[in-house]
């Protein structure tokens, strides 16, 4: 069943395998992804948001298609290399015999209609919230705008009572730990929602839908077929992006768009595209794998902390005392997440 293959802390459910494996997984996802937030505002100085979601998620899609194709390439010139110095013949004669088992065909390009479909409604998922979030930095302070955002630690394990998962008491703690933390290490002004808090908070909820989606999309597939699906889904989130730029960009709709602006917004876009979508969010799919939806949305939460410790480290910011409590009180609830609990303590 598949409320078996999806235990582990925070479900009622069996832990499962390799839970520490993909902790680490989605804490270095949590860390390119906390490094890529100064980007974002950076690249948005240049060019409109949906452009900017547009060629990221373009970069992302042509980065893992690049690997996703690499092995194949690999094995097709080994065989071109064998075949030039007369080892063709011998080696699919030894083949024959059975003295060598013959070297698996590479694996095809085409996506089955799973990967398709898992595909296109994860980067459908992906491309609201990401777009949410993109539109609120424009109008919302990025501490504010991380806080907002990194709320759906609360809602996975909300909307994922609706989807039969039934979170343990230590979850329901550490999102509240977490969730003071988070209060403590990005809200340093006031607490009132505006307009873009609002566009930011509905790009939370779609983060934690994105959560869901893809633990539910990823379970059971091979390395390859994730790397597909995850293809499919920058690909999708890129098409929609760049079909929106035009109409909703204020560069595009008032005429004022310059291509130069790329140019200037490339490096933040080549880190975002590249490392934050390409890499982290591949990575995020497979760390998924291992770890119930609001244990992994714990864990990846860390991007508020690690954007504040990137600030600290690489810009010279000084953290206040609130905010080594956020980060303290942050990682004690991840912590906490991980810890064991059997079932007669949840009853």
């Amino acid at each position: 069943m598949r409320s078996e293959a999806h235990g582990g802390p925070g479900t009622g459910s069996g832990p499962r395998p390799h839970a520490l494996r993909s902790s680490l997984v989605l804490t270095l996802t949590a860390l390119i992804w906390g490094m890529a937030f100064v980007a974002q505002r950076v690249g948005m100085e240049s060019i409109g948001p949906f452009l900017f979601m547009g060629v990221r998620m373009f970069l992302g899609a042509l980065t893992l298609l690049v690997a996703f194709m690499v092995p194949g390439l690999v094995a097709a010139l080994r065989s071109l290399w064998r075949t030039g110095r007369g080892e063709g013949s011998q080696a699919s004669e030894t083949g024959r015999l059975g003295e060598h088992p013959a070297a698996p065909a590479a694996d095809g390009l085409l996506p089955s209609k799973r990967l398709l479909l898992g595909g296109a409604v994860c980067g459908l998922v992906i491309f609201l919230a990401g777009s949410a979030q993109q539109v609120g930095l424009v109008f919302t302070p990025a501490s504010k705008a991380g806080f907002l955002t990194a709320l759906y630690i609360v809602l996975v394990p909300v909307l994922g009572i609706f989807l039969r998962h039934r979170p343990r008491w230590n979850t329901w703690l550490s999102v509240l730990v977490a969730a003071v933390g988070l209060y403590f290490l990005c809200m340093a002004g006031a607490a009132s929602l505006q307009f873009g808090d609002m566009v930011v908070l509905v790009g939370a909820f779609f983060w934690a839908c994105h959560i869901l989606v893809v633990d539910h999309f990823v379970a059971g597939l091979g390395q390859r077929e994730v790397m597909g699906l995850c293809i499919v889904q920058f690909a999708v989130a890129a098409a929609l992006s760049l079909a929106t730029a035009p109409f909703l960009d204020a560069s595009f709709v008032t005429g004022g768009f310059e291509p130069d602006a790329l140019l200037a917004a490339l490096p933040a876009v080549l880190y975002t595209g590249i490392l934050s979508t390409g890499v982290a969010f591949t990575l995020q799919a497979f760390g998924q794998q291992g770890l119930n939806p609001s244990a992994a949305s714990l864990i990846m939460s860390l991007e508020a902390v690690f954007s504040v410790l990137g600030g600290a480290l690489l810009l010279g910011e000084v953290l206040t005392l609130r905010e080594l409590a956020g980060c303290a009180a942050m990682f004690a609830a991840v912590l906490l997440s991980q810890v064991p609990v059997g079932r007669r303590l949840e009853q």
